[in-house]
């Protein structure tokens, strides 16, 4: 029999002893408890495991790389069928030129026969990762749709936000200036408005700008699909002048005709200055949760842009599902741009108030925490970056375009913050102490000027766009330190003076692109593919923020000639256009009608003839698009929900 062969088997009975069945009963218990426990260790796909753990057990979600949180971008992503081009390292677009870089960059305007969806190309998105995450925890889309659709556990309170205001947004009397001289003009530069938009709205409604001559809409790709430029730049303007009828069908617009569902690469930098910005200003100047809505729904589909190794965003984002992102074609290898992504800090900032989500502050902190550790030439920032590696790509430097507002939003960040983002002040005046030490010049003439620095080598030319600088360092001049304060007031009056010569000097007295100090030049364009204007603002800019700081009359005449040569020289017989060349008095037009004008040239000229309480600057930041963003008094919102608490109690 074969139980003979087992050891302490009795051969008759086949009996175990008393000792013997404990140590059996031992052996048997302990195999059972080796295999149960064994479950424990297997792979999450053994399906045994799932039925013994906790329904809470993570599970993975996809986010993009290099972003440093788990939050960091949209679930799902996936990728367009057009992507496998990038993944095999695309090159740039031709289709792409000068012209289509506007704001930062030049913001020549976009030629008529670009072709759509050009490939802006320069590098590729991020691989997804799979990190684990618990399923009770909301995506960032959850948390961004529920912030935009929905009430949260902390929402955004317009009635708090309004009380902590010093003062109301428009004044006593919408600023209406008690000299009948300086209100006439003020009533000229509405009617400007109005004549700007009744021609938009006839002949170009819902497209993104205005051709005056052609009499017929410009779409561009520069905003990737979206459209209605014109009227979202518009909306804060149309209400601050007191044309409710034409806001009224402003917002009607937003809310039956804005789509924002395109599936086309847009400029991240535009998109955020124009759309989110516009749409922001306008919930803070009246209330309306449409407005408020849709800058968050937009919010979110710029995120994916950050997906890079640095958290350096791209300058390009499809804003489609696919969330991929790219560098600008003509940017050296695959570059990002400073005053791109150095121009994103205030809008996102409000995007995490509005939403109650770190996210978007998160992300332009880590842009500014990336920059304070790398080193800077002589204390500059030069215009490219790469976002793989986090290095400078070139030692170009200009406070003109490709740099300009990411100075602006430096200073602009500490005021908005109520003076309490010590980051931001200490990051500003050190690169103003650089600018002055290395780009600040002298001409023979006696004009002060921005040059340009191309690796230690000054261009002696300053752009239409570096005249921004005198108004941002004139509203920078009470923080500084108190034995320079009247110095940086100082500065900032002669570069507004530099400006205001460039116009002088031209026979239609409007400025030109840039102006040069060689070669005998005294602020005057030595090159004809410098001397159009396009409708900019950045001199009127700097006018108004010079008035509303000294109160000099000589700021309010230097705006009236700007609105005599735009009525004599820009105006056509269906809106207003730049012209071709600023030193001839036999104009010939662009047929443009940038929405820049309506948001800008023409805010900042209102603003200049209106009463200093008409969106008080102790209230309100504008950001690089004038768009207007309230000053973010976190003690009083505080304070505000300290209040509502003891009351409910």
């Amino acid at each position: 029999m074969v139980f003979r062969k087992l050891p302490g088997v009795s051969a008759s009975g086949m009996g175990l002893r008393l000792s013997q069945k404990f140590v059996f009963l031992l052996f048997l218990s302990g195999l059972v408890t080796l295999c149960f426990g064994a479950l424990f260790f297997l792979p999450d796909s053994v399906r045994l495991k799932r039925i013994f753990l906790s329904k809470t057990e993570t599970q993975p979600v996809t986010v993009g790389s290099g972003s440093g949180s788990e939050n960091d971008a949209r679930e799902h992503l996936k990728r367009p069928k057009d992507q496998e081009h990038a993944l095999r390292g695309m090159t740039p677009a031709k289709g792409e030129t000068s012209s289509t870089k506007l704001k930062s960059l030049s913001r020549k305007p976009p030629v008529s026969h670009e072709t759509p969806e050009a490939r802006l190309t320069g590098g590729k998105a991020q691989e997804d990762l799979t990190l684990p995450r618990s399923k009770t925890e909301p995506s960032v889309s959850d948390k961004a749709t529920t912030s935009a659709h929905g009430p949260t556990s902390d929402t955004f309170s317009y009635q708090k936000f309004k009380r902590c205001l010093l003062k109301p947004p428009l004044g006593r009397d919408g600023g209406k200036p008690s000299d009948p001289m300086t209100n006439e003009r003020r009533e000229k530069v509405k009617e400007m408005m109005k004549f700007a938009w009744d021609n938009y709205k006839r002949y170009a409604w819902g497209k993104n700008e205005l051709r005056p001559l052609t009499r017929n809409g410009h779409i561009g790709n520069m905003f990737g699909g979206l459209r209605g430029a014109s009227i979202i730049d518009s909306l804060d303007t149309l209400y601050i002048m007191g044309l409710m009828e034409d806001y009224n069908d402003a917002k009607e617009w937003v809310e039956s005709s804005l789509d924002l569902n395109s599936n086309g690469e847009a400029s991240l930098f535009e998109v955020n200055i124009r759309y989110v910005g516009g749409l922001l200003s306008a919930y803070y100047l009246t209330g309306e949760e449409l407005f408020k809505s849709k800058a968050l729904e937009l919010g979110e589909k710029l995120l994916p842009a950050f997906n890079t190794p640095t958290g350096i965003p791209r300058g390009v984002i499809n804003l489609g599902s696919s969330g991929t992102s790219w560098s600008w074609g003509w940017a050296s290898a695959g570059s990002s741009i400073l005053a791109e992504f150095g121009t994103l800090h205030l809008e996102f900032v409000h995007l995490s108030e509005l939403s109650n989500n770190p996210i978007y502050t998160e992300k332009v902190m880590n842009i500014r925490k990336l920059l304070n550790k790398i080193e800077k030439p002589h204390g500059l920032y030069p215009n490219f970056l790469s976002p793989v590696s986090g290095n400078w790509v070139q030692h170009h430097v200009s406070i003109g375009g490709l740099g300009d507002s990411f100075y602006e939003y430096l200073i602009k960040s500490f005021l908005m913050s109520d003076k309490m983002d010590d980051g931001a002040k200490k990051m500003y005046y050190g690169a103003l102490e650089a600018i002055e030490a290395n780009l600040v010049q002298k001409s023979a003439g006696g004009l002060t000027y921005m040059a340009e620095w191309r690796g230690g080598i000054l261009d002696h030319k300053m752009g239409h766009l570096a005249c921004f600088s005198g108004g941002m360092i004139g509203i920078g001049a009470d923080d500084g330190v108190p034995e320079k304060r009247q110095h940086y007031l100082d500065l900032a009056a002669e570069i507004t003076h530099t400006c205001h010569e460039s116009y002088t000097r031209s026979a239609t007295k409007l400025g030109p692109e840039a102006f040069r100090f060689d070669a005998g030049a005294e602020a005057s364009a030595t090159r004809l593919s410098d001397r159009y204007y396009i409708l900019r603002p950045e001199v009127i800019e700097s006018y108004m923020y010079m008035w509303r700081l000294t109160h000099d009359p000589k700021y309010r005449e230097w705006g009236w000639e700007a609105v005599e040569a735009l009525e004599q020289h820009c105006r056509v017989e269906s809106g207003f256009s730049g012209i071709r060349d600023v030193y001839t008095m036999t104009v010939s037009h662009d047929n443009m009608q940038q929405s820049f004008f309506l948001s800008e040239t023409l805010k900042y000229l209102y603003l200049l003839f209106s009463d200093d309480d008409l969106l008080p600057l102790e209230d309100w930041v504008f950001n690089t698009e004038a768009h207007p963003l309230p000053v973010v008094r976190k003690s009083c919102l505080q304070e505000e929900n300290t209040q509502d608490k003891t009351v409910s109690e």
